[in-house]
């Protein structure tokens, strides 16, 4: 029997996300709601289990976390690529490493949820009904708008379907984006500058990467329209996060 722990479900629901009664039934298995920061907390929490699943990027795995834990032989992570483990640590300490593939459709869905929400306002007459108001603001088309996608890979390429059955016109920028792909994918490519200057809705789908950290900075956010609105449902450090606040005061 292998002991088994699941960390940081603080909304309680890892158990309910697949069926898991064929390990339950031959293994132990212990669900972590409460995150755990302090290394030397979280190790001796762990001290016992052979196998972890972590939640995305929540819970960093350094390589002083693997030097407190000789019991680990796997590691699982959801998703594909988690930038918060230490894999050449893992590979000293003989650990495997493995994710859990998914779709491309859910993070490109809610981004264009999120889109069509700043565009309809309906975060804030939500919030306005259930205060006893009425429709205070005007909604805003999609159709005829010009999207702006920062990476057009999977889920950049994902969204750019859903703007196009909406009727908007796309562009994108990368550093790799080549005009063949843009073209591939029915959008626009341009230059990172006449993105910000031209779209009245940017989307960031870039993986978090030194090249990448802070792209997103004043002078893009000043190129941008007053009117414009930027989605990121990617990592918060590819947005400079102190621009950002300075560019809203103003």
């Amino acid at each position: 029997m292998a002991s088994i722990a699941l960390l940081d479900d603080y909304q309680n629901v890892a158990l309910e996300m697949a069926d898991w009664s064929r390990l339950q039934a031959a293994h132990r298995i212990t669900v972590f709601n409460q995150h755990i920061k302090d290394v030397d907390t979280l190790a001796k929490a762990l001290a016992g289990f052979e196998i972890i699943g972590i939640m995305r990027e929540r819970t960093p795995f350094t390589r002083a976390l693997f030097e407190k834990l000789p019991n680990l032989k796997l590691l699982i992570t959801t998703g594909m690529r988690n930038a918060s483990v230490d894999m050449k640590a893992a590979a000293d300490h003989k650990v495997t490493v493995c994710g859990t593939n998914a779709g491309n459709h859910a993070t490109a869905e809610l981004a264009f949820g999120l889109l069509l929400s700043l565009a309809r306002h309906l975060h804030t007459e939500f919030r306005n009904m259930r205060e006893g108001r009425w429709q205070t603001t005007v909604g805003n088309d999609v159709r005829g708008k010009t999207l702006g996608l920062l990476g057009l890979g999977r889920l950049g390429g994902e969204v750019a379907k859903y703007a196009k059955v909406f009727g908007m016109n796309t562009i994108a920028w990368s550093q790799n984006l080549t005009t063949e792909r843009a073209t591939e994918a029915g959008v626009e490519r341009v230059e990172k500058a006449d993105l910000f200057r031209r779209a009245d809705f940017v989307s960031v789908h870039l993986v978090l990467s030194d090249r990448s950290r802070g792209l997103v900075s004043a002078p893009e956010l000043a190129l941008m329209k007053p009117t414009a609105s930027i989605i990121n449902t990617s990592r918060g450090p590819i947005i400079d996060i102190g621009a950002l606040a300075a560019a809203l005061k103003e």
